[in-house]
C-alpha cells in the first residue's frame, strides 16, 4: 500500500475537533496527518494523489448493531455481502449480532465469525457474543472466553432478558472484564401481539399497537441495574421520549450508560407506514413524531451516543406477507450516512456532531479502532460528496436483501470512495478523485 495524499478536502474529525480545509495523507495503511497539517507537509514522491474537489474527508463510519444472516441464513445475507454493502455506505467497521443459527454463544461461533470475515469481508467485522445461552435468557455465557476469543460486546439482539437476577449478574460479570452489556427493550407481555405504535393511526388502520411503556418499563429497570452493578450498560435502540428521559436521569444520576438510536427512527414516524407497507415494520416500531423529535433532541443534547442502521436483511418469504405476519426489519448500511445527513441539512445537527455520532462514537464505546483521522489510526476513512442527490433503487442495493424502508427516497449526500487500511474497498461509478 503506497502513500496516498487526499488533497483539497474539507476534514471532518470529531476526534480531534476538526472541521477544516486541508487533506489527509495515509502511508502504510496508517493515517500520517490530517487537515491544515496535511496539506503543509504535501504528497511524498511517487503518493497517489486524489483531489477531492472540495468534498468531505470523514473518518469510516463504525455501525455497532448489524445482523447478519451467516451462519444459518445466508440466503438473506452473508458476511461478505454484508461487508460490501457497508463499503458502499462508508461504513468501514461493523458490530455483527449473535443472532445467527447457531447463536454465537460459544467460542467456536466467535472464531468463525472473525475467520470468515478475515478471508470474505472488505471492511473490519467484530461479533458480538450473546449474553444467555441460545439467547433464552437464562444462563449465562462464558463471558471471559468469549471476550478473549473476540468478542467486543455482549447482547442477546432482537431478544429483551426478562429475568432481572440474569441482567443483574450480566452487568456484574461484564463489568469484571471491562465488556459493555448492549440491550434491546421491549417488554414481551406488554408488546404481546402489537406490531405498530400504539397511538390512533394504529386504531385507524385495524393493527395491534406497542405502547411505549413496553419499551420503558425493562429500560428503567436495566438503568437501576446499572446504577446498582456500576456495569456498562448501552440501551441499543430507544425510540420514544419516554426513554430519552430514563438514560438523560441515569446518566445524571453517574452510571455508565450509554444509548443508541436506529436511523429510522430518526428519519421516520409511523405514518410512513401507510397502507401496511411491511418493510416499515420494524422493532422498535416507528413511532409518533413527537418522540422522532425527542430523539432527535437526545442526540443533539448528548442523551443518545450512537446512530445505528440497525441492517436487518429479510426476503420475500418474511416481508411480503400481511403486515400483522411480517418479520420486524429493515436493512440500512447503504443508506445509513446519506438519510442521517439529513439531520445535517436542515440544521438538526452540525457535521462534526453527525460523524462523531455515527463514527467516533461508537468506536469508543465498543474500544475499536477507526473513528478518527489522527496519525497511527488506520487509515479507515471516506470521501463523501455532501450535495450529491441520489435515488434509493432496488437494483442498486447491494446487500442480498432487499427490505429497505428507503426505496424510491431522494437523498442528499453520496459517498464516492472507502477506504479500509489504506484499500480502496468501494469506488462510486463515475468517481475518479480528480
Amino acid at each position: 500500500m503506497s502513500a496516498m495524499l487526499f488533497a483539497n478536502a474539507r476534514v471532518v474529525d470529531p476526534s480531534q475537533g476538526m472541521d477544516e480545509v486541508g487533506g489527509v495523507l495515509s502511508r502504510e495503511g496508517r493515517i500520517v496527518a490530517a487537515g491544515r497539517a496535511a496539506h503543509n507537509q504535501g504528497a511524498p514522491d511517487g503518493a497517489e494523489i486524489v483531489d477531492c474537489g472540495g468534498r468531505a474527508v470523514v473518518p469510516g463510519l463504525v455501525d455497532g448493531r448489524v445482523f447478519v444472516g451467516e451462519p444459518g441464513a445466508e440466503h438473506r445475507e452473508t458476511i461478505a455481502s454484508a461487508s460490501r454493502a457497508a463499503a458502499a455506505g462508508g461504513v468501514t467497521s461493523f458490530v455483527m449480532m449473535p443472532d445467527t443459527d447457531p447463536v454465537i454463544d460459544d467460542i467456536a461461533l466467535v472464531e468463525f465469525a472473525l475467520r470468515t470475515a478475515r478471508d470474505t469481508a472488505v471492511v473490519n467485522v467484530f461479533p458480538a457474543a450473546a449474553i444467555t445461552r441460545g439467547l433464552a435468557g437464562s444462563e449465562m455465557t462464558e463471558f471471559g472466553l468469549l471476550r478473549e476469543a473476540g468478542a467486543v460486546a455482549f447482547t442477546d439482539g432482537r431478544h429483551t432478558i426478562s429475568n432481572a437476577l440474569v441482567m443483574r449478574r450480566a452487568l456484574t460479570y461484564a463489568r469484571d472484564f471491562g465488556a459493555v452489556i448492549a440491550h434491546e427493550t421491549e417488554d414481551h407481555d406488554l408488546a404481546a401481539s402489537g406490531v405498530m405504535n400504539e397511538g390512533l393511526y394504529a386504531s385507524w388502520l385495524g393493527l395491534p399497537g406497542i405502547p411505549r411503556e413496553a419499551e420503558l418499563i425493562p429500560l428503567e429497570r436495566d438503568l437501576s441495574l446499572a446504577r446498582l452493578t456500576r456495569g456498562r450498560y448501552h440501551a441499543a435502540k430507544i425510540s420514544t421520549a419516554m426513554a430519552a428521559n430514563a438514560v438523560a436521569r441515569a446518566k445524571n444520576d453517574g452510571a455508565d450508560v450509554t444509548a443508541g438510536v436506529a436511523i429510522h427512527n430518526l428519519a421516520l414516524n409511523e405514518n410512513d407506514i401507510g397502507e401496511y407497507r411491511t418493510f416499515f415494520r420494524l422493532a422498535p416500531p416507528l413511532r409518533a413524531e413527537e418522540d422522532r423529535l425527542a430523539v432527535i433532541e437526545a442526540l443533539k443534547d448528548g442523551t443518545i451516543d450512537i446512530v445505528v442502521s440497525s441492517h436487518d436483511p429479510q426476503d420475500v418469504d418474511t416481508k411480503r406477507l400481511p403486515f400483522a405476519d411480517a418479520a420486524a426489519g429493515a436493512i440500512g448500511l447503504e443508506t445509513l450516512l446519506a438519510v442521517a445527513l439529513r439531520l445535517y441539512h436542515n440544521g438538526d445537527l452540525t457535521l462534526l456532531r453527525l460523524i462523531e455520532v455515527l463514527s467516533t462514537a461508537p468506536a469508543r464505546l465498543f474500544g475499536l479502532p477507526g473513528g478518527t483521522l489522527r496519525s497511527g489510526a488506520p487509515a479507515d476513512l471516506a470521501v463523501v460528496d455532501l450535495d450529491a442527490p441520489w435515488i434509493v433503487s432496488e437494483g442498486d442495493i447491494i446487500s442480498r436483501s432487499k427490505n429497505t424502508c428507503f426505496e424510491g427516497a431522494r437523498l442528499q449526500g453520496k459517498v464516492l470512495q472507502t477506504l479500509v487500511s489504506g484499500r480502496t474497498v468501494h469506488r462510486a461509478a463515475g468517481w475518479e478523485g480528480k
